[in-house]
């Protein structure tokens, strides 16, 4: 006969058990940025870096003060024999001009004429032959020091001497010989020199 009318749906069934566990899915889309945490500790120092490139050229600095100008002074001569056995007991007239750019020494008179007052250094360098020499360094018409080279057979011989003295301005100072102790000698070969200079002024 004919198929019978639809029935009514029935009700749902139990719920069935939990399924096996499925296989992993894809990897996810990346999610926005989160939050800033708070700072962390500071760190331990770090080693000390390398050495960094030149800096650039500094500016030029401001124009110095002046500085001193204080004029130097100087003083000072040396001056050779021409003539041999000079004459005694009057100023050796060394006349030949070694130096003597400030002309404080007079080689017409010989006489050293203090410019500067202060500490000056005077020698001599003589040759003696023949006969012996008593020379005498005169300061402020003054003997202040005396030496004789005698020369024991010999016949030329060396005399040196050398000192220190104190000088005002206009004082003078010169070499002279004894009377029949001048055997103060000069040749082509050999001289005779008288020097002083300026140590330091007052």
């Amino acid at each position: 006969g004919e198929m019978g009318v639809g029935g009514i749906q029935g009700i749902d069934g139990k719920q069935g058990e939990k399924g096996e566990q499925g296989s992993k899915g894809e990897k996810g889309d990346l999610g926005p940025a989160g939050m800033m945490g708070p700072s962390g500790p500071k760190g331990a120092a770090g080693s000390k870096g390398g050495r960094g490139a030149p800096g650039k050229k500094g500016s030029r600095g401001a124009k110095g003060a002046r500085g001193d100008t204080t004029k130097v002074l100087r003083s000072a001569f040396s001056a050779g024999l021409s003539k041999p056995f000079p004459p005694p007991n009057v100023p050796i007239r060394f006349d030949k001009i070694l130096y003597n750019d400030q002309e404080d020494y007079n080689p017409s008179t010989g006489k050293f004429n203090c410019s500067v007052p202060g500490a000056y250094v005077f020698s001599y360098h003589l040759t003696v032959r023949g006969r012996p020499a008593r020379v005498s360094l005169v300061a402020r018409s003054r003997k202040v020091a005396k030496a004789r080279e005698t020369l024991y057979g010999q016949e030329i011989d060396q005399a040196s001497f050398l000192t220190v003295l104190k000088l005002s301005a206009g004082d003078q100072v010169w070499l002279e010989v004894a009377r029949d102790w001048n055997g103060v000698y000069v040749s082509a070969e050999d001289d005779s020199v008288f020097t002083g200079f300026l140590l330091y002024p007052d």
